[in-house]
């Protein structure tokens, strides 16, 4: 189960301080133009497809796979 799941636009004013141990952030839209280096951090595959980013398919999270995070998770936050 997820706690919490953050879908990050931009990392700009974004603090990983406000995460929970059983949280999971998915990077979308130009968000994916960061590298996620933390465990549990993601990119939206068709996001960083769509910008011509080469990005290990085990980070990455197909539309589906970030429904069914949405479904499963407690809460849902859009940073």
């Amino acid at each position: 189960m997820v706690n919490t799941l953050w879908l990050v636009r931009k990392l700009g004013d974004f603090s990983s301080e406000l995460l929970s141990d059983d949280d999971i952030v998915v990077l979308i839209q130009d968000g994916v133009l960061r590298w996620p280096t933390r465990k549990g951090w993601f990119v939206c595959k068709e996001d960083a497809l769509a910008r011509g980013l080469r990005v290990p398919e085990d980070i990455m999270k197909s539309y589906d796979e970030i429904v069914d995070l949405v479904e499963k998770a407690n809460r849902v936050v859009v940073w």
